[in-house]
């Protein structure tokens, strides 16, 4: 990118004949065009300044606006200033991009000057800048205030407001195919989103966990709805950067931002589910979750029913361990006895102490639903 500056800078200088200095919009230096003239004018303290210091001072600065160049559409003549330090007058080429101003582009103005002929090309040049800045101004912005409002905001307005300056923020990519990745648990702030470890990251956010430790919510743009290969990207680097005992959940795409509370909802679900069953790895889809998806909408409380809380004991660890198995092979107990390395007649004894505990009949089906939701709630 720097060279692509570089060489509009050095294109300006050959069209107009003089060395060209471009600064972004806060004054700091981006690139500027050889200088190999004798008069030492050429060089005066202000120039010498921005080239070796890389930014202009807050005076210079506020001198140079003075003449109208944050609204100038076209070139702008400044005239000479000794005592302010500006010994030869300049040429001022604002570069803008959608009617807003990203920078300039500095010339030492000379008598006779560039025709107008010449100027025009170079504001054409200066045009070709202005979109560079405006991708770089939006591949780097920190869009997690915005991001994060619409994770908390509440409904009505506010969450109006805040999808509203989402949407500004993102631009066209406001548009595009996306999904939500959280992380959880997530240690200290989130990180900018040029070092989310995935070229399609837009946005991430240090953001609440849902009714656990703080998460990590990323905001991933997708090439097609039936992959999902840059969020796992993204998740699975993020979960490394966030240490042992992390895990990732993904929602599903989604074009609309609207839905973005929904896919929070999904991503945070799924990273609880894969904290609560190994079989689903570090990072896990909310398509893939299965009864997960129906027990994380469950207020934390519901897990423990009454008739599976002294199950649920950690006295009676292995009882429940036997009683969820038990039912996640849908009752046969010759596979059940395989899966814990038992013997049949020892699974039968803790099966038989699980419903003294819970006076719950694993014959029944009411039963059975329940405890086997209140073990899967119990995980989460």
């Amino acid at each position: 990118m720097k060279r692509d500056y570089q060489e509009l800078v050095d294109e300006i200088s050959g069209l107009l004949g003089a060395p060209a200095t471009l600064e972004n919009r806060d004054f700091g230096l981006v690139a500027f065009g050889a200088h190999d003239s004798d008069d030492d004018t050429a060089m005066d303290p202000v120039r010498t300044r921005s080239i070796l210091t890389r930014r202009s001072t807050p005076a210079v600065r506020a001198w140079f606006e003075g003449f109208g160049i944050t609204r100038a559409t076209g070139p702008v003549r400044i005239p000479p200033a000794p005592e302010a330090g500006v010994f030869r007058g300049r040429i001022c080429l604002p570069v803008r991009h959608r009617g807003v101003v990203l920078g300039y582009v500095w010339l030492l103005d000379a008598d006779p000057g560039p025709t107008e002929e010449r100027l025009a090309a170079a504001m054409d040049v200066a045009a070709r800048i202005g979109v560079l800045l405006s991708e770089e101004a939006r591949a780097g912005t920190d869009l997690s205030r915005e991001f994060g409002a619409v994770l908390t905001a509440g409904p009505g307005w506010q969450r109006d407001m805040a999808l509203a300056a989402l949407r500004e923020s993102l631009g066209r990519d406001a548009e595009e195919l996306h999904t939500v990745v959280c992380v959880s648990p997530w240690p200290g702030e989130a990180p900018s989103v040029g070092t989310v470890p995935s070229a399609a990251a837009l946005s991430s956010v240090a953001a609440p966990g849902p009714g656990g430790p703080p998460s990590l919510a990323a905001l991933v743009r997708l090439r097609s709805a039936d992959s999902l290969d840059p969020a796992r990207t993204a998740a699975g680097r993020l979960c490394s950067t966030a240490g042992r005992g992390a895990t990732a959940g993904i929602a599903a795409a989604r074009r609309s931002l609207t839905d973005l509370a929904v896919s929070w909802h999904e991503a945070s679900a799924a990273a609880r589910a894969a904290a609560a069953e190994s079989r689903f790895g570090t990072v896990t889809e909310w398509s893939a979750i299965g009864p997960y998806r129906m027990l994380t909408a469950l207020p934390a409380e519901s897990a423990a029913d009454p008739a599976v809380r002294a199950l649920l004991a950690p006295a009676h660890a292995d009882l429940a361990r036997t009683a969820e198995v038990f039912l996640d092979c849908a009752g046969q107990a010759s596979r059940t006895a395989a899966a814990l390395g038992i013997h049949r007649q020892t699974l039968y004894y803790r099966l038989s102490r699980v419903h003294q505990l819970t006076g719950l009949d694993l014959n029944d089906g009411e039963d059975r639903l329940l405890l086997h939701m209140a073990l899967k709630g119990a995980r989460l």
